[in-house]
């Protein structure tokens, strides 16, 4: 279904069954496959590709040369029926791929809302990106990778699959990260190391200076005492009755899979 105040430029080919809302505009030398949906008002600016079952919210704009819902890059990929969602109000520029999930990992590769994706960001089979992110030029996520909300990652930073990454995070530019990041800190290197907490983000955002107090008291307990985790995590289930905004920590700890960057 393709509504009537669509444009689409002649040098474009959309294949039956493609569902364009209203207003969507394809650019020239565009290819949308037949099982993909746009939003409305979503722009795709010219010479890109979306296919596979991939579904892109409203309001998004899409640079040249990118490429959505394309077959992942997993060795044990054989065609099954996976997916891409994208949200709304996404930048996503030049050149960007993000695959299509897979059976072993859910499915489905995820992008939420407010995000800036900029020139050759890859975003690999089964990821999850948050809401309100920014991920600069030549950032690059393996497979299985979780971004929170609000997070932060400096150009050329590669982040190894199954990582998974906390809310209102910095990560500084040509990082490699390897581990789980706890919210709200700064890390950076190859291998990445935490830098402290991302104070300016968090006043940024609006943090209050009761939040921002006890936030820096986890933060010491965790990486400042000489607690081992176990120790760190029963003195934080105690600050947490100071304040609830420490559930994030402790709930970040329990799903944390790869241990965390210390």
């Amino acid at each position: 279904m393709i509504d009537s105040s669509v444009f689409i430029h002649p040098s474009s080919i959309v294949e039956k069954g493609a569902v364009l809302r209203s207003e969507v505009y394809i650019g020239p030398f565009c290819f949308i496959g037949a099982k993909v949906e746009i939003g409305e008002k979503t722009i795709l600016k010219s010479h890109i590709v979306v296919d596979g079952i991939t579904k892109i919210g409203k309001k998004n704009q899409i640079y040249s040369f990118t490429s959505l819902g394309e077959i992942n890059q997993d060795l044990k990929y054989l065609g099954e029926k996976t997916y891409v969602e994208i949200g709304n109000n996404n930048q996503i520029r030049e050149s960007v791929t993000i695959h299509r999930g897979t059976k072993q990992g859910g499915g489905i590769t995820k992008i939420g809302n407010n995000n800036l994706l900029m020139v050759n960001s890859h975003i690999a089979h089964d990821c999850t990106i948050g809401n309100n992110c920014i991920m600069a030029n030549h950032t690059t996520l393996g497979g299985h990778v979780t971004i929170e909300d609000h997070v932060v990652i400096g150009g050329m930073t590669a982040i190894h699959q199954f990582c998974l990454i906390g809310t209102n995070v910095m990560i500084g530019g040509c990082s490699g990260v390897t581990k789980d990041v706890p919210p709200y800190l700064i890390v950076q290197g190859n291998h990445a190391t935490e830098y402290g907490l991302n104070i300016k983000g968090l006043k940024r955002r609006g943090f209050k200076k009761k939040d921002l107090f006890i936030i820096k008291k986890a933060y010491q307990i965790l990486y400042k005492k000489g607690n081992s985790l176990q120790q760190a995590k029963y003195k934080l289930m105690r600050l947490s009755k100071e304040n609830s905004i420490i559930e994030k920590f402790l709930q970040f700890l329990k799903k944390s899979k790869r241990g965390i960057i210390r």
